[in-house]
């Protein structure tokens, strides 16, 4: 019994050593200032159509519904470094926001109101 008491310490403290990822909505303002003119993984989860449409810098497109190869990009960043991304209003980046955190990202930064409040501020 003892054991049992033991290990289940052990499993307790070691697992409060991992790190927690971190998602962060910021502003259109607080956005710019963060990747406009910096090297920083910069991801537009929306369409191809919507991309080509425009987009923010040097972003790189990444559909959210391409399902089936959608997590496989991700493989080519750096999961320790922050990342950014945006959609159209918000929504997209969210749920895409959860899925980065499984993929073992630490810190997800979303822009708020996305691609049309980007637009909406210029």
């Amino acid at each position: 019994m003892n054991r049992i008491i033991l290990l289940l310490f052990i499993v307790l403290i070691s697992s409060c050593n991992e790190p927690i990822a971190q998602n962060t909505i910021v502003s259109v303002e607080e956005f710019k200032t963060l990747v406009l003119d910096k090297d920083v993984q910069l991801v537009d989860v929306r369409t191809q159509d919507e991309f080509n449409d425009g987009h923010i810098g040097h972003a790189m497109n990444i559909d959210y519904f391409e399902e089936d190869i959608f997590t496989q990009k991700f493989d080519q960043f750096d999961k320790g470094k922050p990342i950014y991304i945006y959609c159209k209003s918000g929504r997209r980046s969210q749920k895409a926001a959860k899925i980065l955190q499984e993929l073992g990202f630490n810190e997800i930064i979303d822009l708020k109101g996305g691609y049309d409040a980007w637009i909406d501020t210029n």
